[in-house]
């Protein structure tokens, strides 16, 4: 170059404004490279990603270079950074790299599949990237359950642990009810506390636990518990089952509660008994049995009732005999209602009188020694 052009062109660059310092190099394709370590990720609907790119300079010279992003789908929000700027350009010293952040955003309204993309370097350098969304999303509230099905006896306590989640751009405040039979509890906790609402950040998610508490007489079968998370504009509900096998109870009583009762010695005495089921489950196969003093008798008139229903019950008559010799005085008799699953006994207190047969008996043999007495005196008195 003469020194004739030389001063052309600078007399050029300093009409223009440009200094040879802020000149611009555009490198050939083997002279600057584009690196990340993932170029396909698989991610669900909703989730942001950030790549680490490394933009390399394998040249001996300075390289400007220009930085896009080609291809990416409609909505995807997405930016480049460096240094915690938002840039489209890069300059790196000869034989060194220089780090950016790549950050996508992938909207929660998105189908499932593969989208394709790449980070474009001065317009000839390109880095293709995928990301494999995993499933169809939609811009709404999800709410589950990890167990929703669960099964105990009307004393159990069911406890669901529930997954609320945010699918929205926006802040949410989901009010948590449920729908519940009457004299059933249902409360829930968010980290350990007692909460009747959940706050929660775009594209964030909390853990619901939720208690669900049956009544004592609460009968067999399966309850279904919907539960509800509600905010001003989105909603999600889920479905709890309760399978209740019911209680299993019995009790042995009289129809007016009376435990006792009075009997003459070698006399019989018919006692009216009532088997009550008080559970929530039927009571199949219900034996009658007694225990009783010594060469006493008690004869049922059914030994075995088949099915008592819940809150339903059963008379027994059941025929006592006193032994003949028996004292007088208290007595005890049992008297047992068994099944395999509960039991119930009914101690009976027996008062046993005297026959009257003995005591006409007395009553003679008392009017014999008087009449004996006064016969003697009529005798001998008057001597």
């Amino acid at each position: 170059m003469t020194v004739r052009k030389e001063w052309l062109i600078l007399l050029l660059s300093v009409t223009l404004g440009i200094t040879p310092s802020s000149r611009r190099v555009v490198s050939a394709n083997n002279d600057v490279t584009l690196y990340t370590a993932y170029t396909k990720i698989a991610v669900p609907p909703g989730e942001s990603i950030d790549y680490s790119v490394d933009l390399i300079n394998k040249s001996e010279k300075i390289q400007t270079i220009d930085l896009d992003v080609s291809g990416i789908p409609y909505k995807w929000d997405h930016s480049l950074k460096s240094g915690g700027w938002v840039i489209n350009e890069l300059s790196v010293l000869p034989g060194e790299k220089k780090s950016f952040t790549l950050r996508v955003e992938i909207p929660f309204k998105v189908n499932r599949g593969n989208y394709n993309f790449k980070i474009v370097a001065a317009d000839t350098i390109s880095l293709p990237l995928t990301v494999r969304v995993t499933e169809k999303g939609s811009y709404e509230t999800a709410f589950s359950a990890d167990q929703p099905n669960m099964k105990g006896n009307s004393n159990s306590t069911f406890n669901y642990r529930a997954k609320l989640n945010n699918r929205t751009a926006e802040k949410q405040l989901y009010a948590i009810t449920a729908e519940y039979p009457r004299g059933w509890n249902v409360s829930f906790k968010v980290s350990g506390k007692q909460v009747t609402s959940v706050e929660l950040e775009p594209n964030s998610s909390k853990d619901v636990y939720i208690e669900i508490k049956p009544p004592s007489q609460v009968d067999a079968g399966t309850y279904e518990i919907p539960v509800h998370a509600t905010s001003k504009s989105t909603s999600a509900d889920i479905k709890l089952e309760a399978v209740i096998s019911g209680t299993f109870d019995v009790d042995l009583t009289t129809p007016t509660g009376l435990l006792s009762t009075k009997i003459t010695a070698g006399d019989e005495k018919v006692i009216e008994l009532l088997v009550k089921n008080t559970g929530t489950s039927p009571l199949n196969d219900v034996k009658l049995t007694a225990s009783k003093p010594a060469n006493w008798n008690v004869e049922f008139d059914t030994t075995k009732i088949d099915v008592i229903q819940p809150r339903e019950r059963a008379t027994v008559m059941a025929t006592l005999k006193a032994d003949k010799k028996a004292i007088p005085g208290d007595y005890v008799v049992g008297f047992n209602a068994q099944t395999p699953e509960a039991s119930s006994k009914a101690s009976f207190r027996v008062s046993v009188r005297t026959s009257m047969l003995w005591g006409w008996i007395g009553v003679g043999v008392i009017a014999v020694a008087l009449g004996s007495v006064f016969i003697l005196f009529r005798k001998y008195g008057r001597r």
